[in-house]
């Protein structure tokens, strides 16, 4: 039997949970460039909520009595990973300012690969992608620095990621994975692998490239069927109806499929369709329903602002220096991820029509918040302040104990983005 040891690139959302589970089995290094997280979860804490703490510790003990023969064990040295014949790629893969595909992360983790890379190594790629892009741009890059043949040194394999994060029932052993390498025989021992932690079972694609594909778009349609109720929301605003009774009459038909309007951000569904459009766009074709999903998504921040600044006007409120509370800050509930938050795009709107804007998130890490946006964010809601809006951007569950009434002003405004209130205490909800 093959012995494995596994070095795992990127030790977040996605690159943690699976470390631990494969660290049942062989050893694990987790890598990250962050020295901070690096030591933070060599102390058994994990930020980001997504390891359970019993397992992490139980792990790192583990790897410390064996003397690195089983266990999991993070670093941040390049030489640390150096021995190891499997290396699992899970950075991020953001997009630029211009909506195009960053690929700085993922080549860079390759370059280091390259540079320790050895015959006979395996490298697994889970970071997001177009179809193509693992072949076509990390390829050339581990051959470059290993100096080693692709297909006859060395080998690679796709098995796209699946993390929901925050999710405690849809976990990573939980969710059918999608696997794939590039040979037949490649393809098989990277399915097996993954077979060993992952109790849904295994699919094994018939290609990277069909791997690849079937990620950007799982994501993709659900961005898509978002934006089709979003696009809802903003003509039955203007038709004087509420969105959510639509959809509960809707939804008593048996073949409805029952999404929420609401704010689409995060790491995936509000990026991973510019990758399948940058894809399409190489090849000359134009993709009008993806994007088009994309343009109205991105717009539900300002209409809820503008929404708000009317309902202001409309209840004789001045609107400069106005002063709004935004409950919530991440990109989803019960959940301190705060990547590509569209939160963000709320403040800055209501900033610019002159309203003065605090944000309150128990789930946010501040540090975290003033690093990536440059905005500080209250430790807790201001005794006695009595606002004239409030916007409950986030359904976390500390938000639903909240008497959200008692913090606006007689004339002042609620606005529910996540119909999550009682919809009597509201002055309007998406």
């Amino acid at each position: 039997m093959k012995f494995y040891k596994i070095a795992v690139l990127g030790q977040g959302y996605v690159g943690l949970p699976l470390s631990l589970e494969f660290a049942h089995h062989y050893p694990v290094l987790g890598f990250d460039i962050n020295s901070q997280r690096v030591a933070e979860l060599n102390n058994g804490k994990d930020s980001t909520l997504e390891a359970d703490s019993g397992k992490l510790k139980k792990y790192l003990k583990y790897y410390e009595e064996s003397n690195g023969e089983s266990g999991f064990k993070a670093v941040s040295e390049l030489k640390d990973i150096s021995e190891c014949n499997v290396f699992i790629v899970t950075v991020p893969t953001p997009i630029d300012k211009y909506n195009a595909p960053n690929l700085k992360p993922l080549l860079s983790a390759s370059k280091m690969i390259g540079s320790i890379m050895k015959k006979g190594d395996i490298v697994i790629y889970e970071s997001t992608v177009y179809p193509g892009c693992t072949e076509e741009e990390c390829v050339p890059v581990l051959e470059k620095q290993s100096g080693l043949k692709f297909n006859q040194d060395f080998f690679i394999g796709y098995s796209p990621e699946r993390i929901n994060p925050g999710d405690k029932i849809n976990t990573l052993t939980n969710v059918k994975k999608v696997t794939s390498g590039s040979t037949v025989e490649i393809a098989k021992e990277i399915d097996d692998l993954y077979k060993k932690i992952i109790t849904a079972g295994t699919f094994k694609a018939s290609s990277i490239k069909v791997a690849e594909a079937s990620k950007a778009i799982e994501n993709a349609q659900r961005d898509i069927n978002i934006s089709f109720v979003n696009e809802l929301a903003l003509i039955f605003d203007r038709i004087g109806i509420d969105t959510n009774d639509v959809l509960e009459a809707a939804g008593t038909k048996y073949n409805f499929l029952k999404y929420k309007p609401g704010l689409v951000g995060g790491h995936c569904i509000s990026v991973d369709p510019y990758y399948l459009a940058h894809k399409a766009e190489q090849l000359g074709y134009h993709p009008d329903v993806i994007l088009s999903g994309r343009r109205v998504n991105d717009s539900i921040a300002k209409f809820i602002s503008s929404k708000v600044v009317k309902l202001l006007i409309n209840k004789g409120n001045i609107i400069k220096d106005s002063e709004c509370l935004i409950l919530g800050f991440t990109f989803k509930e019960n959940c301190p991820d705060v990547r590509n938050t569209k939160v963000v795009d709320i403040y800055t709107e209501l900033v610019e029509y002159g309203i003065k804007v605090d944000i309150f998130d128990p789930w946010a890490n501040k540090e975290e918040v003033r690093e990536e946006y440059n905005l500080e964010i209250l430790a807790k809601i201001p005794e006695q302040t009595k606002y004239d809006s409030i916007i409950v951007a986030v359904s976390h569950s500390e938000f639903l104990q909240i008497d959200i009434p008692s913090l606006v002003k007689s004339n002042g405004v609620i606005f529910d983005t996540k119909a999550c209130l009682d919809r009597n205490i509201v002055d309007a909800r998406l």
